[in-house]
């Protein structure tokens, strides 16, 4: 739409508040919204798929789908698609807790002595932290084990959580000061699940998504996929034109209470509305009001900024801040070629969804989406102009990323080979009680590390005995091996813990 047009629009009265949005309006919005989405993905091109919604008071203002959903299957993105929305999982499991306190179920300000069943937390901790504390990240502990197994290596029975709440530590950082960590959701979930016998996922489901007809929101992606679902993979716009998908794709075993499920625009529009409403979703009032409202309240403070947004607070699964002069509370959330956008504008009574199937190198396309929406419902002069001038930007910041990327891999190529063995010599299973196993094995004429799930052929580091490895894509870890008095790799280092020789 052109600027001129806008203003055509906008003497005409088609263009106004998002409250106020009448059909026609809505109609003039989605037409622009989907020329403005379709432009996007052609001039970015490393996103192979993305889907968006936006709602107002009155429910869906318009949802769309672009462009496939996987690669290898050529499977066209519809507003039905399933998308990973990562850490935009954070406000479900929240509100989750949420409900089960204004059942007097559980206290959120209460210590977790005082809820949860005696575990390995230690006592000092467990007498002092409060749900609301681990929920707004402000409790000043980690458990770093439990975050990595439930999140990436998929490598965890219940037992194992259970006795690895033990190793839930103190952070460098003091009680009360913002620090984000996913142990924050993940070490509540394994309490509650020991307390009431239901998973964080049969929490979220019966709590949160059954009550407001999330029909097709899971955290079983196993299942969404083998029922003939249309669930996004992970990709990553590495190579102009040619989208590869990513070879870390969530599981069941990876879905988790910080990150955990899959959703399609429909739904996310009726999450949405939810927000929005203060729990009213389709004229009916799904939860008590005030509910909602709670999450949405600060409960620490922050100073941080995050592309074009401002970030001044948290509150339970939600970032407070601006974007521009507006009030906007949001999550956004990205893994190994998924990336989303969750966010609304109480005071605007409008909210956007927007998840893309890539992230390392476009992922801030769906920030860009959402964008759009705000600015053209707030009337932004010369809104096509401005927004060619930020996909220009986009693809600007996607070129120093992919020529980055490209000028390490080649810097790293050169490396000289700093293992004083012979590869067999480090093959083996290593070790460590809190993290798993690690796995070393040949490959051709490399050496291939793996745990869990993930699995990624080794480069080298600089330092001695060393490995460089890529289990999460584009996230490089050292494994360094060390060496017996006899010259025998019996032990490494990875995540800076030690790991045995079995």
């Amino acid at each position: 739409m052109t600027s001129r047009l806008m203003g055509a629009l906008l003497a005409a009265g088609l263009v106004c508040a998002a409250g106020e949005a009448g059909a026609q309006d809505r109609a003039v919005f989605g037409a622009a919204m989907d020329a403005f989405a379709r432009r996007a993905m052609q001039r970015v091109e490393a996103a192979p798929g993305l889907v968006l919604a936006v709602v107002d008071e009155r429910g869906l203002i318009h949802a769309a789908g672009f462009g496939v959903a996987d690669v290898a299957t050529g499977a066209a993105v519809t507003p039905d698609t399933r998308f990973y929305i990562a850490s935009a999982t954070k406000s479900f499991t929240a509100l989750s807790f949420a409900v089960m306190a204004r059942r007097d179920e559980v206290d959120l300000d209460a210590p977790l002595a005082d809820w949860a069943p005696p575990s390995g937390v230690p006592g000092d901790i467990a007498a002092r932290i409060t749900l609301t504390d681990l929920l707004s990240h402000r409790s000043g502990v980690d458990n770093a084990p439990i975050a990595f197994r439930v999140a990436y290596s998929g490598d965890w029975t219940p037992e194992v959580l259970w006795r690895l709440t033990a190793e839930t530590r103190p952070r460098d950082t003091p009680y009360g000061q913002f620090v984000y960590a996913n142990s924050g959701y993940n070490l509540p979930t394994v309490l509650a699940e020991r307390r009431w016998g239901r998973d964080w996922r049969e929490m979220v489901e019966d709590e949160v998504l059954t009550p407001l007809g999330m029909t097709a929101t899971t955290a079983r992606i196993d299942e969404a996929r083998a029922s003939g679902a249309v669930v996004a993979a992970g990709h990553f716009g590495r190579i102009p034109g040619q989208p590869e998908r990513s070879p870390l794709q969530k599981t069941d075993a990876t879905m988790q209470s910080a990150g955990g499920l899959i959703s399609t625009a429909h739904d996310m529009g009726l999450w949405l509305e939810a927000q929005i409403n203060d729990g009213r979703v389709g004229g009916r009032q799904v939860f008590p009001s005030g509910l909602i409202a709670s999450t949405h309240a600060s409960r620490v403070a922050q100073d941080a900024t995050f592309g074009p947004y401002v970030r001044t607070s948290y509150g339970l699964g939600w970032q407070v801040g601006r974007y521009g002069d507006d009030v906007l509370i949001h999550h956004f959330g990205n893994f190994s070629g998924s990336r989303a956008h969750v966010s609304f504008m109480p005071q605007r009574r409008l909210g956007v969804a927007v998840m893309v199937n890539e992230d390392a190198f476009a992922g801030d396309l769906a920030d860009v989406v959402a964008n759009y929406a705000y600015d053209w419902f707030a009337g932004l002069p010369d809104i096509e102009a401005v927004y060619d001038a930020r996909l220009d930007a986009l693809i600007a910041e996607r070129d120093r990323r992919r020529t980055g990327v490209a000028g390490a891999v080649e810097a790293r190529g050169k490396r000289a080979r700093t293992l004083s063995l012979a590869n067999a010599a480090y093959v083996g299973d290593f070790v460590n009680d809190a993290y798993g196993t690690l796995r070393i094995r040949e490959a051709g004429e490399r050496l291939s590390v793996a745990i869990g799930v993930q699995q990624a052929l080794a480069e080298y580091l600089t330092e001695p005995e060393g490995l460089r490895v890529e289990l999460t894509p584009f996230r490089g870890e050292g494994v360094v091996f060390k060496l017996d008095a006899a010259g025998r790799p019996t032990a490494l280092v990875y995540q800076d813990a030690v790991f045995v020789r079995r």
